[in-house]
């Protein structure tokens, strides 16, 4: 056992202290180990912390502590989080069991000597739980919630009419909101003239809206600095620079009148954020939701429609509008074309354009006159 090692044994459990609750203090222990070494591979509090709250759940489930799990344990825990009314999703059942797994094989790791040290206080060591026999398996690349997809050209239309329609709505009831209702029409739009995530949508500055030296008509707003890109594990946020495209230019006169005519409402003062709440601070991912949710019923459209389907339908149309996969990939950020391509969902009738002009190509005057 390496004792200097984050999250080693020897760093929690002192020979010469004697718990009131063995057990329950050598579990906390764990925890906190394993919290360390999460911690030391730069891993983020909002990663490793529900993986902590996880490990509880387990516990409190089982009624045992990982020393004493069985892989019949956690069979049971995952059939229960299937089971009734509200069963999480096989995605969800997958990741919970690969935490599971990763806590025990830290627990396991001869470099941080829980198991040996388990063994000396209680006569039992931890075990893996779950195999190739009772986990689930990755068989697909995606397997997200099917009902999550691009919204059409006129459910766009008809989601962003119901938001600019809210703040007169709202004036007119006589309450306060609208001037945060003309904000959200505005994030919206943006979100999706840019294809942008919730939190890089909040974390926006100021600053992050850029000319562009070949497209010197979108003034200030040609470009936009992401700095929050999406991080892999361990690694700082990823940047990348998306530029407008000139299909999304009317979110140049939307911006305009944001940052000229109703950010300065907020009484802003020197503040950097772009989008700001009435308490002059950054408005949050949850605030977009409600956002969303508030045009999307007044629309009347698919109660499954969340935010992120803005982004998916940017990547779709994007392509629809004839701009390479490579292109469409760096603007939303994706390290693999793979995932840009489950963002898409187009429509019949470009993918009869795209048939119409192979076929075009391939029979020339032949197929003219089949047509």
């Amino acid at each position: 056992m390496n004792a200097d090692a984050p999250g080693s044994a020897r760093l929690f459990l002192a020979d010469n202290v004697v718990h009131l609750d063995s057990a329950a203090g050598v579990f906390n222990a764990m925890l906190e180990g394993w919290r360390r070494q999460q911690s030391s591979r730069l891993l983020r509090a909002r990663t490793v912390g529900p993986r902590l709250r996880l490990i509880q759940r387990v516990v409190e489930f089982t009624g045992d502590y990982p020393w004493q799990w069985t892989a019949a344990d956690g069979e049971a825990f995952i059939d229960h989080l299937r089971s009734g009314d509200n069963p999480v999703r096989l995605s969800t059942a997958r990741s919970y069991e690969v935490i599971i797994s990763l806590f025990l094989e830290f627990l396991l790791d001869p470099r941080y000597g829980w198991a040996q040290a388990c063994y000396e206080r209680f006569g039992e060591a931890p075990q893996a739980v779950f195999h190739d026999g009772n986990s689930v398996r990755h068989k697909d690349e995606y397997e997200g919630d099917p009902r999550r997809r691009p919204l059409t050209y006129d459910e766009v239309q008809a989601l962003f009419d119901a938001a600019d329609a809210r703040p007169s709505k709202i004036a007119g009831r006589g309450v306060k909101g609208a001037l945060g209702a003309a904000r959200d029409a505005a994030v919206l739009k943006v979100i999706y003239a840019f294809g942008l995530r919730r939190t890089e949508t909040t974390q926006l500055d100021l600053v992050d809206l850029r000319r562009s030296r070949k497209a010197p008509q979108f003034g200030n707003f040609g470009t936009v600095m992401v700095r929050y890109g999406k991080a892999t594990s361990g690694s700082a946020p990823k940047r990348r620079t998306v530029l407008l495209v000139p299909e999304m230019d009317w979110v140049v006169a939307t911006l305009d009148e944001w940052i000229t005519e109703l950010r300065p409402r907020f009484s802003p003062g020197s503040h950097p954020a772009l989008w700001l709440t009435e308490r002059v601070g950054r408005i949050s991912g949850r605030s977009i939701n409600e956002a969303f949710v508030a045009a999307r019923e007044d629309a009347g459209l698919d109660r499954h429609l969340d935010p992120h389907c803005l982004r998916h339908s940017y990547v779709t149309h994007l392509t629809e509008f004839g701009y390479p996969a490579r292109f469409v990939q760096e603007q939303v950020g994706h390290s693999h074309g793979a995932t840009t391509s489950i963002y898409m969902g187009v429509s019949n009738e470009y993918r009869n354009t795209l048939l119409e002009a192979a076929l075009k190509t391939r029979l020339g005057d032949d197929w003219e006159g089949t047509s």
